[in-house]
């Protein structure tokens, strides 16, 4: 599994003419699923997020966790994270999980961000053209590969 984890002073998405989902302080979570990613995957990307020390302290430096901050999540699937463009100009997504294992691992991560006690936790729809509007805090940015464990 691949995220980019963006913070955020808000963000949403839309769906047609139709809000999704939408936060205010918090973390923005793209998710992509490749068809070798499992439960451990999941487990150790949520830990990851739920301790990822990128809110600012009374000084300023970033020390605080999500759930320091009573932060929220906006988590949105995105299987472009696993194009390959290594050959020609047009995307290949050969390690991109077939959808019926994407939704199903995207839902099982959904599942345990919430056992992780955030209070809030909005979604896009699985597999929907879905835009997403966000004001980035910092800007910061990263992005965290489950199968590079460093």
């Amino acid at each position: 599994m691949k995220i980019v984890v963006q913070r955020v002073k808000e963000a949403s998405v839309k769906i047609g003419n139709e809000i999704s989902g939408t936060i205010n302080k918090g973390l923005l979570i793209f998710l992509g699923i490749e068809h070798e990613d499992g439960q451990e995957d999941i487990a150790w990307l949520v830990k990851k997020i739920i301790h990822l020390r990128v809110f600012p302290d009374d000084e300023g430096k970033m020390n605080l966790s999500l759930k320091d901050i009573e932060g929220e999540l906006l988590v949105v699937s995105q299987f472009t994270l696993h194009a390959s463009l290594k050959k020609g100009n047009r995307p290949s997504f050969t390690k991109s999980a077939k959808p019926e294992l994407a939704k199903k691992l995207y839902e099982d991560f959904l599942e345990t961000l919430q056992e992780g006690s955030i209070t809030k936790i909005q979604t896009g729809r699985f597999g929907a053209d879905m835009q997403i509007s966000l004001i980035n805090d910092g800007p910061l940015t990263f992005i965290l590969d489950s199968k590079v464990k460093l």
